[in-house]
């Protein structure tokens, strides 16, 4: 099975060699491609010292405008699954031969899950979490113990749907429109890492409206939305 790591990288000068040297190191057998998000850094100058696979936009399209560029490269370079992994340090690659398993044994997304074995701690951010769980759970039928997690592998044929859907992001309401629609969801246990350098863009105020958006997003537009073909 061909597998494609696609890393997304917005101002990740401080990790993306650190992040690129150890998916190398411990899943050797995948492919990656590193995305430049229109970084206003040295990222796609560290890339280009260290001969790292390198996709650089020009312009910052944003998480979703950049997850469609890997989709469209993993479906024009026929891989059978790609993976999302963060460019901050936060996703193990250790899981990935586990999650490609998943995908070849009939399985179209693999989430890395935290809270598969284990309980979500008392957060603002883990309530949030909750309420998408259960949204997804009330449309969908299937419980997604940890929907916000940006660890998700895909299938082929859900890798062709993403590729050629300008409207549909890594976030979990595209993964409740694929569950709708007839893919098939697991999830995995898995560990992650903070960040070492950088900030996140999801303070209290944008994590609130996030929610807000996605859950608006499962319960109402995606019910109403018709199926893709997978």
């Amino acid at each position: 099975m061909r597998v494609l790591v696609i890393i997304p990288a917005y101002n990740e000068a401080g990790n993306i060699v650190r992040v690129v040297n150890n998916l190398r190191e411990k899943c050797p057998q995948a492919d990656y491609v590193v995305i430049n998000d229109g970084s206003r850094d040295e990222t796609a100058q560290l890339c280009r010292e260290n001969g790292f696979h390198l996709i650089d936009q020009p312009v910052n399209l944003g998480l979703a405008g950049t997850f469609q560029t890997g989709m469209k490269y993993a479906y024009e370079h026929d891989y059978d699954a790609a993976v999302q992994f963060d460019g901050d340090g936060q996703h193990r690659p250790e899981y990935i031969q586990a999650m490609a398993d998943r995908i070849a044994a009939g399985a179209d997304i693999v989430i890395g899950s935290r809270f598969v074995n284990e309980s979500k701690p008392k957060s603002l951010r883990m309530f949030g979490s909750n309420i998408l769980q259960s949204f997804i759970r009330l449309t969908t039928g299937t419980n997604i113990k940890d929907p916000t997690s940006g660890m998700r592998m895909y299938s082929r044929r859900i890798i062709k749907v993403l590729a050629g859907y300008i409207n549909m992001g890594p976030e979990p309401d595209t993964v409740a429109y694929l569950i709708r629609s007839g893919a098939k969801c697991e999830e995995i246990q898995v560990k992650m890492d903070e960040r070492l350098f950088g900030e996140s863009y999801l303070n209290l105020k944008a994590s609130i409206k996030y929610m807000t958006v996605m859950s608006i997003s499962i319960l109402l537009i995606g019910c109403f939305r018709p199926k893709v073909n997978l």
